[in-house]
């Protein structure tokens, strides 16, 4: 094993501790955010993200487990009868406003390796009584669904997690169908970010240290494979005590599977 693989086997297992914990602080009634300090995240970049009447047909649960830094099912444009995977899907929530806009002719999938989040995710699907969605566990490195099974991929803050993200990558252009759509919100860099943050673990699981820079998020989509690359930032960032070079940005992240 190299050190790289032991490196990517601690960030894992550290984003499954931060997350699971999430969940269970959700359930007692608390809610959580993705970043080192929860409240300058909240306030800056997970803040207003949905509109209400949007997520007024959901649990207050899938809300407040919400993590993510952008509304990638609004960015997809999802029609009905589409079949859409969410890669991280947490509590769920862009699980079930996925199923309401594919409808029932439709699917949503949710992939997640954190047993918690998957507890509370089909927890709040019985509360909403969505019927057409389904949560997987598994890893967003190793997706557990055939070859073009999927119409659209989504994810909300959750690919800078990965230590291995050309892999990410390559899982999701190999389930997309010819013409499939990957539609995300993430957090990516402008600028040097000092190695100090590269390196800390706080960091990553906070959403930070592993984030791409712009232009080698379109250079990994491309080698992936995928075709109409668009970069949108959203929201810029600077996180508290953070003393880097460069900025840190939620974008919208969009690109194509080509036809065959």
């Amino acid at each position: 094993m190299t050190q790289a693989d032991v490196r990517a086997g601690e960030i894992k297992q550290k984003v499954k501790e931060k997350y699971g914990k999430a969940a269970l602080q959700v359930v007692a009634g608390g809610a959580g955010c993705c970043g080192p300090s929860d409240s300058a995240c909240c306030d800056t970049v997970a803040s207003d993200l949905y509109a209400l009447d949007e997520t007024s047909s959901l649990p207050p649960e899938a809300v407040l487990a919400s993590l993510g830094c952008g509304n990638p099912t609004a960015l997809a444009e999802l029609r009905p009868g589409e079949v859409v995977l969410d890669l991280g899907s947490g509590g769920g929530i862009d699980v079930l406003l996925s199923a309401n806009r594919v409808g029932p002719t439709g699917k949503a999938y949710g992939l997640d390796m954190t047993e918690e989040m998957l507890e509370l995710a089909r927890a709040n699907q019985a509360k909403a009584g969505v019927k057409n969605a389904e949560f997987l566990k598994g890893e967003i490195e190793a997706i557990p669904l055939p070859d073009e099974s999927v119409d659209v991929i989504i994810s909300n803050c959750v690919i800078n997690l990965s230590a291995d993200k050309r892999r990410v990558l390559a899982e999701a252009f190999r389930v997309l169908r010819d013409g499939g759509r990957f539609a995300v919100s993430d957090i990516v860099v402008r600028g040097q970010m000092p190695d100090t943050v590269r390196k800390s673990m706080e960091a990553w699981t906070g959403c930070l240290a592993g984030a791409l820079e712009e232009g080698e998020y379109r250079s990994l989509l491309g080698e992936a494979g995928f075709e109409g690359i668009d970069l949108e930032a959203t929201r810029v960032f600077r996180p508290e005590g953070y003393a880097g070079g460069g900025d840190f940005v939620s974008a919208f992240i969009r690109a194509t599977k080509p036809k065959a």
